[in-house]
């Protein structure tokens, strides 16, 4: 049988030899008691590197981003966001459902929304009709954008917006570590900009579960209930943590690997005549669009002759995603199979 080349997301990856060792001489505790030694270690780590206060471990980033949002906000409130904000689009209407707040979606670029856009899309404080804006939620690397990045610059401009309407600013970065390499910006950039911070860690760096929420005093004084209402009070996560903190150390640099050869993977389709459009790659996903979508089908079935998966989705958007676990020699293949498939 062929061997399998999984392109479909950055979640797919496994630990590595390295990483399993760390995993099984963890030292662990009960996490829910807060005597995990390994869980509190790796949320010193993160609250340290980004120089804010606190720092929570989460067991999914949609839970640490749905605990954040309950911070920031009260019943009937509303949030601004992207209209293909992770948020709103992949966390199952948990904006609603946790928080019983609405999101004003905005028609941004790639996900990525600008600081005269929130100013548009403030309800007025004292006008009763309409909810009250209290949060703005922004995604760096944006994951239906195609992996592209904030500009710092625009984040300070969202900032400055924020702090004028007394609104809170949390930064879903499931895929941060991907933009601070590719932008060569530091964590302690993104640190002072933002009230709240969600890092995954089961994605670029791959690690097998877990996110980080990462925050002010203030507002993470009531983290560790909500993350309890939400279900995410953990045991002996330890063994987890430890991946993640064993990730943090050996696997950010090597994001750029992965952003290499998106962006190779992108040339390629840029030079194939069945390909209509491919959007910028910036990261380690590349976003495309055949030339006659009536040939979707036939392109996948292709690809999966070769066993080559990717994910479609919908309405003719086509993505890759490459990770920890796709080496040179299937990137090889997969070019090759790019350059000979046929439509």
């Amino acid at each position: 049988m062929k061997q399998e080349i999984d392109l479909r997301s950055d979640t797919v990856t496994r630990p590595t030899k390295e990483m399993l060792k760390v995993i099984m001489s963890a030292k662990v505790g009960d996490d829910v008691y807060k005597e995990d030694p390994s869980v509190n270690a790796l949320e010193e780590k993160l609250a340290k590197m980004f120089g804010k206060d606190e720092a929570l471990f989460f067991p999914t980033g949609s839970m640490a981003n749905q605990a954040a949002i309950k911070l920031h906000t009260q019943p009937a409130e509303q949030l601004i966001c992207d209209k293909w904000a992770h948020v709103y689009n992949y966390e199952g209407g948990g904006v609603s459902f946790n928080s019983g707040v609405s999101c004003k979606l905005v028609d941004g670029v790639r996900g990525m929304i600008t600081a005269e856009q929130v100013e548009e899309n403030i309800n007025p404080p004292d006008f009763y009709h309409s909810p009250l804006t209290s949060l703005v939620c922004l995604e760096n690397t944006t994951n239906k954008g195609g992996g592209a990045c904030y500009d710092l610059e625009e984040i300070k401009k969202v900032r400055k917006v924020c702090n004028k309407h007394n609104l809170g600013l949390h930064l879903d970065g499931a895929r941060l570590f991907n933009a601070l390499v590719a932008k060569n910006e530091s964590a302690k950039d993104y640190g002072k900009l933002f009230d709240t911070i969600s890092v995954c860690l089961s994605k670029g760096l791959g690690t097998p579960m877990g996110s980080v929420l990462i925050g002010d005093k203030k507002l993470m004084k009531n983290a560790i209930r909500v993350r309890k209402v939400l279900g995410g009070g953990m045991r002996q996560v330890g063994f987890m943590a430890v991946a993640g903190i064993y990730a943090l150390d050996h696997h950010v640099e090597r994001l750029s690997i992965d952003h290499k050869r998106a962006s190779e993977i992108g040339e390629v389709l840029s030079d194939r005549a069945y390909v209509g459009m491919v959007e910028s790659v910036e990261t380690n996903i590349v976003i495309f669009y055949l030339q006659d979508l009536s040939n979707e089908e036939k392109f996948m079935k292709q690809l999966q002759k070769e066993n080559i998966r990717i994910s479609n989705m919908g309405h003719g958007k086509l993505r890759i995603v490459t990770h920890l676990d796709y080496s040179e020699e299937m990137h090889q293949k997969f070019l090759k199979t790019l350059q000979e498939i046929k439509l």
